[in-house]
């Protein structure tokens, strides 16, 4: 795992399984909800077209913040699925970043 100076920890799509998360949202406005629901259904696309990256920033029950580079297989009402069958709560994700 790399640390950069803005408190976002890097890390691998296989290291997701051993984190935790909250079952409470960490986007409370209801604008950046449907924005991050509008960001995967387009990450979601991209990857089953083209096998393109995004990169996903969520957050652990803890309250760290991580940030990972992986191709979005599908994206359901709850959750993630990256490649390796690697899931992410849609709760926890805070922001997705195109290239």
């Amino acid at each position: 795992m790399e640390t950069k100076s803005t408190g976002v920890i890097g890390i691998e799509k296989e290291k997701i399984p051993t984190l935790k998360f909250s079952s409470n949202d960490v986007l409370t406005d209801k604008q950046d909800i449907l924005q991050r629901k509008i960001d995967l259904e387009r990450a979601s696309a991209l990857g089953a077209n083209s096998k393109s990256n995004v990169k996903l920033y969520f957050v652990d029950d803890k309250g760290t913040n991580y940030r990972t580079e992986a191709t979005v297989w599908a994206a359901t009402e709850s959750n993630v699925t990256l490649k390796g069958e690697v899931l992410i709560p849609i709760k926890s994700i805070t922001k997705v970043g195109f290239f």
